[in-house]
């Protein structure tokens, strides 16, 4: 899964990669070329598994993270890079990071505006993108006889709805579409489309204190929107990610906090995604992986290897809270917490799967 983070000139975006990426990439005030980092998603889950197991091998559930090179706000003004689309087009969701601090230049925040105007740009590049596609399938459709049905007037029809959608400053995944009309678009990778969170970029003597006019605004807009929020400082976090892991944790509670606040807003992501995680654990490996929300056994299978979903027979399953309350993986097959199901049980998040299969 990947995930874009996208912000205005100064908000901190590359700030925050930094900091969610434990890395150390160049900032570029001026745009320049993307970073790419892997994050690994926190689990606490993991440290019991692996003390339990002791496995030769331990791979976490990760994300890709992008750091956008599109110079959106500043000298552009309102006008959005093709950098935008280059980068980040084909992203799962969005980290919108905005600036809630004092710029440098003694520019007072307002977040508010920026997301609402970062939410104009995104809303532009899509309408652009939907009016260059209309135009090639009208000049497609010259000669087809008024009133025929085909799949190029059905994308038509409901290209002209997002259209219509767009125009009135709404997202794309404020539309009910069908599956069939999700599998139409999806090859557009609509910006609007995407799930988004956004970041409140707040100035390190503002940790732990009440919410400033300038945040509560920026919370006010997210409520409005449904859009998920969260509050830190890009600059602390960036430097917690960069100390050695045995000081991490004596700075944090010199600044007051309890965990790196990277650890909830990549978590906070992998939720917006609609993922869950299962657990495959042994002496050889312990590994967590990505699903889909709702996805059946038999595709938990097919993510692990081609041959498990191919060969399929059953899945031993055991909750993890049930497992640890047992003792251990055998102890919980003793307990009957581990049972056998077919293919098209709903694989649950925390879930581990040991899957019988031939091929």
């Amino acid at each position: 899964m990947k995930v874009g983070i996208v912000g205005l000139t100064q908000s901190g975006k590359t700030t925050l990669f930094r900091a969610i990426t434990q890395g150390k990439a160049p900032i570029d005030e001026y745009g320049g070329k993307s970073n790419i980092g892997v994050v690994a998603v926190p689990d606490e889950r993991m440290d019991w598994l692996v003390e339990k197991n002791n496995p030769k091998k331990v791979t976490p559930a990760t994300i890709e993270v992008i750091d956008s090179a599109a110079k959106i706000g500043g000298d552009q003004k309102t006008k959005i890079t093709a950098d935008l689309y280059r980068d980040i087009q084909a992203v799962d969701a969005l980290i919108h990071i905005v600036r809630a601090f004092t710029s440098p230049a003694g520019e007072p925040p307002t977040p508010g505006k920026d997301a609402r105007d970062l939410t104009e740009e995104l809303i532009l590049a899509d309408l652009q993108s939907v009016e260059t596609r209309l135009t090639r399938i009208e000049k497609s459709l010259h000669g087809v006889k008024q009133g025929a049905t085909t799949p190029q007037t059905m994308e038509r029809d409901l290209l002209l709805q997002i259209k219509d959608t767009l125009e009135a400053g709404e997202f794309i995944k404020s539309l009910s579409l069908t599956p069939d009309q999700e599998k139409l678009v999806k090859g557009y990778d609509f910006m609007s489309q995407k799930p988004q969170i956004i970041v409140a970029n707040i100035s390190e003597e503002e940790i732990g204190q009440p919410e400033s006019e300038a945040v509560k605004e920026l919370r006010a807009y997210c409520e409005e929107s449904s859009i998920p929020m969260l509050v830190l400082s890009a600059k602390v976090e960036a430097e917690i990610a960069e100390l050695p892991e045995d000081e991490q944790k004596e700075y944090l509670e010199a600044m007051g906090l309890e965990k790196p606040a990277r650890d909830r807003l990549i978590a906070e992501t992998y939720r917006s995604l609609g993922l869950i995680t299962f657990f495959t654990a042994g002496e050889p490996e312990v590994r967590a992986w990505s699903l889909r929300v709702g996805s059946p056994v038999v595709d938990a299978a097919g993510t692990i290897h081609s041959d498990l979903a191919r060969g399929f027979i059953r899945a031993e399953v055991g909750h993890y809270d049930d497992v640890k309350s047992a003792g251990g993986w055998e102890e919980a097959k003793r307990a009957g917490v581990v049972s056998l199901h077919m293919k098209d049980y709903i694989v649950q998040d925390g879930d581990i799967l040991y899957i019988r299969f031939k091929v």
